[in-house]
C-alpha cells in the first residue's frame, strides 16, 4: 500500500495537459488518441474503501507528454497514476496500483476523510481499437457490454452475454455494477458498461427545466417532449434535446428500454393519457406523473376506461417524487431525481 502524500505535494505533473473543450467521454477520447499517437494508457478504478469521489469503474486515459483526461480519484492520486502510466506505455506490462490516501492529504483536495483505492493501468495499442469501438458502439445502441480483464496478464474478453456468469454476478452486471472475481490464473475485473439512464420528460414546464439540468449533471441523458412550441423552445432548454411532437409519436421514435425513466409533467390530461399507457407497457424502469392525489385519482379512472389494468396503473409513481415536502419547481425536481436514482439503484 503506497502513501501518496509526498507525490501530491507538487500537484499534477508540470507539463500535464487536459483535452479542454473536447468531449469528456474517456472512451471516445481514448479512441481519438489511439489513432493519433498509436499507444496510450488506460487507468481504471477496480476497488475502493472509505472516501472515494470516483466510483469503481472510473477511468483516466493518459497519452504521450503527460496528456490526460478523466479521473480516478478526483485529484488525490492522478499525478502518481500518470507517472506509472508512462512506464506501462513503455513496457506494455499492466499494473495494479494500490494507494492509501491519508486524512490530511484527502482534506487538502476536498475530501472529508481518507480512504484506499486500487487502480488497474494497461497499455492500449492499435490492436485495441476494436475494443474501444465496441465500447462506443454499445453506448450508441444502448446495449450492455461486459468487459472481463485478467489483472495479471491484461487479457481481455468482452461481449453482452450474461449466461456465462452465476445468477448473483449476472444480476449485478445487469445493473451496471463492477465485480472483482477469482479466475484460474488470478483476479478478474468484470466491468459492466451499461447505457446511461434516459430521462424522458413529457411537458416542458418549469419543473422540467430544472429536472433536465439536474439529470444531465448526474450523468443521465434527458429529452423533453411537448407539442406546445411556446414551452418546448431552445431558449428555455439550452443543450437539452427537444421533441415538439405528441407523445404517441415521440415516445416510440425515442424507444423505451430498461434504462429509461418516463415522467409526465404536463398538467394536461391529453398529454398524460397519451404518455402513461405507452410508458407502463414498455420496459422503462420508472414511470412517474406530476399532480395531486385527487388529480391522480381522476387520471387513474381515465386510464382504466382506456383499458389499462390495475397492475399497469400501479407502475405509475404518483404524486411523482420522494415525499420530502417539496415546494416549488426546484425542490420538486430534486424529489423526482431522488426517486429515479432510488429506483435505478434498487434502493
Amino acid at each position: 500500500m503506497s502513501d501518496v502524500s509526498l507525490a501530491l505535494e507538487g500537484g499534477a505533473p508540470p507539463h500535464a495537459t487536459s483535452e479542454v473543450g473536447a468531449s469528456r467521454d474517456v472512451a471516445a477520447i481514448a479512441r481519438r488518441w489511439l489513432d493519433r499517437f498509436g499507444t496510450i494508457a488506460l487507468a481504471t478504478v477496480i476497488r475502493t474503501w472509505g472516501s472515494s469521489p470516483v466510483p469503481v469503474g472510473g477511468q483516466l486515459v493518459v497519452g504521450p507528454e503527460e496528456r490526460f483526461e478523466g479521473s480516478v480519484s478526483g485529484g488525490c492520486v492522478e499525478a502518481a497514476v500518470i507517472t506509472e502510466a508512462a512506464e506501462v506505455m513503455q513496457t506494455g506490462r499492466p499494473k495494479v496500483l494500490a494507494y492509501g490516501i491519508g486524512d490530511e492529504t484527502a482534506w487538502r483536495v476536498g475530501l472529508p476523510c481518507g480512504g484506499r483505492i486500487e487502480i488497474f493501468v494497461e497499455r492500449l495499442s492499435a490492436e485495441d481499437a476494436s475494443y474501444l469501438d465496441a465500447v462506443i458502439a454499445a453506448r450508441v445502441t444502448r446495449s450492455l457490454l461486459v468487459v472481463e480483464t485478467d489483472l495479471a496478464s491484461g487479457r481481455r474478453v468482452y461481449g453482452g452475454d450474461l449466461a456465462a456468469h452465476d445468477a448473483e454476478t449476472a444480476g449485478r452486471l445487469s445493473r451496471g455494477d463492477c465485480v472483482l472475481a477469482e479466475g484460474p490464473d488470478g483476479r478478474l475485473f468484470l466491468q459492466a458498461l451499461v447505457a446511461p439512464v434516459h430521462m424522458i420528460l413529457v411537458g416542458a414546464g418549469h419543473v422540467a427545466q430544472v429536472l433536465a439540468d439536474l439529470a444531465q449533471r448526474v450523468g443521465y441523458q434527458a429529452t423533453v417532449i411537448d407539442p406546445r412550441t411556446a414551452f418546448a423552445s431552445e431558449s428555455r432548454f439550452r443543450g437539452v434535446p427537444l421533441r415538439q411532437d405528441w407523445p404517441e409519436t415521440a415516445l416510440p421514435a425515442l424507444g423505451l428500454d430498461s434504462r429509461t425513466a418516463v415522467i409526465a409533467l404536463a398538467h394536461d390530461a391529453r398529454l398524460d393519457d397519451e404518455t402513461l399507457p405507452l410508458a407502463v407497457r414498455s420496459p422503462a424502469f420508472y414511470v412517474g406523473a406530476l399532480g395531486s392525489r385527487r388529480t391522480h385519482e381522476k387520471r387513474m379512472a381515465r386510464l382504466r376506461h382506456a383499458g389499462l389494468t390495475e397492475t399497469e396503473i400501479a407502475r405509475i409513481d404518483a404524486p411523482v417524487g420522494l415525499p420530502i415536502g417539496a415546494r416549488g419547481p426546484a425542490e420538486i425536481a430534486v424529489s423526482i431525481l431522488g426517486a429515479v436514482i432510488k429506483a435505478e439503484r434498487g434502493a
